[in-house]
């Protein structure tokens, strides 16, 4: 073999060598290409993606299924579950708009409602609204009208007969408008009917109430007896008592006997 054939030879190696040297400085040791990276693609994956939480929007909004039609509703005693679905005002609404708070806000309107607690979850009970009630103490009864008092004077609608709750009866013409049209009375007159019912006579069940006088009843003996409102009425009605006894004994006819000051009592009698 000539010196020139071993110099063509060895002048082809060195070629070869270079040649595959600067495939590799260029490419780097990190962007070698394998078969399988190059059928992969993020843009596919991320239309993907867009697309299938485009189509899951598009249901939700779609569905009926996630509009309310009705609700779920605990704790009611007097209130039903329609009365309660129309004070949240949510009919036909989207799940995804229905704001709890607001919802509690709207069925705290009810003059009945205490308290209101609102859940949310997934069909096919969708919104749970359980509701406290408030606890009627009386019947008010102004113009022949019947409704409820809870024991801070609150308004309520009478939802049933309750004989078990003493009755207050208004005055006709005590006074020139409705006494309850604010949605409360005093609780002094609450307070004082409470304490008062528990010192009437056996049978009796029910008391008068007069805006100047306080609240009252008519004796067996045939006048009338007003004790004021508040607390403090066992004091008034033992000095009540005690008037009754004396004149009485004196063979006197009052027809009207005021202890709401007890200090200054006062008693008006038939004239003879």
């Amino acid at each position: 073999m000539s010196s020139n054939s071993r110099d063509r030879r060895r002048r082809t190696r060195q070629a070869a060598v270079v040649r595959t040297d600067r495939n590799r400085v260029a490419r780097g040791p990190g962007e070698q290409i394998s078969p399988r990276s190059q059928g992969f693609s993020w843009r596919l994956v991320s239309l993907a993606i867009v697309v299938s939480l485009s189509g899951l929007l598009g249901l939700f909004f779609s569905s009926d299924a996630f509009y309310i039609h009705s609700i779920g509703v605990g704790g009611t005693r007097y209130l039903t579950k329609e009365e309660v679905f129309a004070f949240a005002d949510i009919a036909n609404m989207h799940i995804f708009w229905v704001n709890p708070d607001q919802v509690r806000e709207n069925v705290m309107r009810s003059s009945s409602v205490a308290d209101v607690d609102v859940r949310l979850s997934w069909p096919p009970q969708m919104v749970t609204i359980t509701v406290e009630e408030r606890e009627p103490v009386l019947t008010w009864v102004e113009d022949g009208a019947p409704i409820w008092l809870d024991n801070n004077g609150r308004v309520m609608a009478q939802r049933e007969q309750r004989d078990d709750l003493v009755q207050v009866v208004v005055v006709p013409n005590a006074s020139e408008e409705g006494l309850a049209l604010d949605g409360e009375i005093d609780d002094d007159v609450v307070f004082g009917a409470l304490q008062l019912r528990e010192l009437l006579p056996d049978g009796l069940t029910e008391l008068r109430y007069d805006p100047v006088k306080g609240l009252g009843y008519t004796d067996g003996g045939g006048w009338d007896a007003w004790f004021g409102t508040g607390t403090g009425m066992d004091e008034k009605f033992s000095i009540y008592q005690t008037l009754v006894q004396r004149m009485v004994s004196q063979g006197v006819q009052p027809t009207e006997i005021n202890v709401a000051i007890p200090d200054y009592p006062y008693v008006d009698t038939i004239a003879r």
